[in-house]
């Protein structure tokens, strides 16, 4: 996966190789949703988020020792990693905590708002990404699609939880979006390599995480199976390994709005998903609002005209 600062600021389409590999990347994203379901079973959230940052970071390094590749930063970098390291870890401490209170098909929709805040940081942190009229209009009507999902299951009267876990996934969005953001406006441009970004996530969101764990769930029972270790298996070599190295590459080498469109697929995915393995109703309404919000994502991250690049 080679890749050189010219290729970073080229915004040539994305070829039907790597368009394939986003398609799958979004169905794994799909699964990692209701494998954290699956993990929160036997393995305390916050817990099985530390676990899959340190073996995904080992899983890394010795991946890049063995192709000749640098993860760690320079000294003077180490503070652009830090903060790196803190979104990704209160992102995740949020949603495997959230996921503890909330359905895999509601938070997949929820944790999924992310392009909406990259669409409005980016507004105000980035100069040549500013909303647009279509980009508003997607806006508002994912907004009206995720109106029918809240509203979606009456069990929302019997189980008032819902709303933390709810809250504790669209928080994860907010900083899912502010790593992707800082990544953009900052990281990259210091000529970066998707091995050191991806290890700065990894290894400096293990001490938030850990916190997150020893405050609150260090008296909570484990309960191992097979079942809960392939899930934990899943998320730590597939996702965290596997699927985020190849997406950080095509940040470093592809335009990032031209890759956002495609994530839209990874909530579609993790509703089926979720309805197919933890056996979660799905009514009509719910596939409507769900409906609505890949189309608010699309209008948000379509890639803008050829043209406008001059």
């Amino acid at each position: 996966m080679e890749e050189t600062h010219s290729d970073r600021k080229t915004f040539g389409t994305i070829p039907l190789t790597a368009g394939l590999l986003l398609v799958l990347l979004c169905l794994l994203w799909g699964g990692n949703l209701v494998s954290i379901k699956i993990s929160n079973q036997g393995i305390p959230p916050i817990l099985a988020a530390t676990i899959r940052s340190g073996v995904a970071g080992g899983l890394l390094w010795i991946y890049a020792r063995g192709r000749n590749k640098e993860v760690f930063m320079l000294r003077r970098d180490l503070r652009h990693g830090a903060l790196i390291g803190l979104f990704f870890g209160l992102e995740f401490l949020f949603l495997y905590w959230g996921f503890a209170f909330t359905y895999a098909s509601r938070g997949t929709i929820f944790l999924y708002m992310h392009p909406f805040w990259v669409a409005l940081g980016a507004h105000f942190l980035l100069p040549d990404d500013r909303l647009t009229i279509p980009k508003s209009g997607g806006l508002l009507l994912a907004f009206s699609g995720l109106i029918l999902v809240v509203r979606a299951r009456s069990a929302l009267l019997l189980e008032p939880r819902l709303w933390i876990g709810d809250l504790m996934t669209l928080a994860a969005a907010f900083f899912w979006a502010a790593t992707t953001l800082y990544i953009k406006k900052i990281v990259v441009l210091r000529d970066f390599t998707p091995y050191q970004t991806l290890f700065a996530q990894l290894f400096f969101s293990l001490p938030v995480l850990a916190a997150g764990w020893a405050l609150l769930e260090r008296n909570e029972p484990l309960s191992l199976n097979g079942l809960v270790l392939g899930a934990v298996g899943y998320q730590c070599t597939v996702v965290a390994f596997f699927s985020y190295l190849i997406w950080f590459w095509m940040i470093h080498r592809f335009p990032v709005s031209r890759l956002a469109a495609f994530t839209f697929l990874a909530p579609v995915f993790g509703v089926i998903l979720s309805g197919l393995v933890l056996k979660e109703s799905i009514p009509l309404v719910l596939w409507v609002g769900l409906v609505l919000i890949g189309a608010g994502i699309y209008l948000v991250n379509r890639p803008p005209n050829v043209t406008e690049y001059g």
